[in-house]
């Protein structure tokens, strides 16, 4: 299928946006939230969009909410700050949003994968968690993904922070010259799950290793390109 090279937003309606490829994160300027791999973006303007910020539909439904007709806002409706449904993080651009049951969904949340395959394991996109987050320990609401036999889990919040706090960590330290190696990296999850399990023998080792793979796919898909392409750019970092 071809993809459109260039495309007209009225949100940016004064030059063309062209579709791009960066490892370097971005902060889209639709729905606020970071960004990587695929993008439309603006040279003139400094200006960038997710693929499903700059081509969305103007309504939706999702198999989580059965009930729910999601339309698309440009801004969070009402006079309220408004929580995504999905990652429980701040809206504070574009949004999918349902009247009558008042739900919210990021863009790019609201087009997560069901199903995400590495290989070796499937992880699958669960409305409540059914066990202990790898991260946090915990069960509070929000997405997770899990493995099939149920016993590793992930918020996709969890997700989120630990990109941000690494990335922050690594501007704030950077030395120049390692700028752009810097702003590749993904941070590693596996460490993470390592510290949370205490190294309990074989069962850390087998949800350390299987974190090893599965990040990567969680990581692209989180932030707006849930493809191969940039699995293949974080593959040899999640291992540091």
């Amino acid at each position: 299928m071809k993809i459109d090279q260039g495309i007209s937003s009225p949100f940016h309606p004064h030059h063309k946006l062209k579709l791009e490829y960066t490892e370097i994160p971005f902060d889209c300027d639709g729905c606020k939230e970071a960004g990587i791999g695929l993008k439309y973006s603006c040279r003139h303007c400094d200006f960038d969009l997710h693929k499903a910020c700059a081509k969305p539909s103007p309504a939706i439904t999702h198999p989580f909410y059965k009930n729910c007709e999601f339309q698309f806002f440009y801004k969070p409706p009402g006079e309220h700050l408004r929580i995504c449904d999905a990652c429980r993080k701040d809206v504070l651009g574009f949004v999918y949003h349902c009247r009558r049951c008042d739900f919210d969904l990021h863009p790019c949340c609201a087009n997560l994968p069901q199903v995400l395959d590495d290989g070796e394991h499937n992880l699958y996109l669960s409305l409540k968690i059914s066990s202990s987050c790898h991260h946090c320990g915990g069960k509070g609401r929000g997405w997770s993904y899990r493995s099939q036999c149920k016993s590793y889990n992930l918020h996709v919040s969890c997700v989120k922070e630990l990109l941000v706090e690494s990335w922050q960590a690594m501007y704030f330290t950077a030395d120049k010259n390692k700028v752009r190696e810097l702003q590749t990296r993904i941070p590693s999850l596996s460490g993470t799950l390592r510290n949370h399990d205490g190294g309990r023998g074989g069962k850390a080792k087998k949800y350390c290793e299987m974190a090893g793979g599965a990040v990567r796919l969680i990581v692209s898909a989180i932030l707006g390109d849930p493809t191969a392409i940039v699995g293949a750019v974080v593959a040899g970092l999640v291992s540091r």
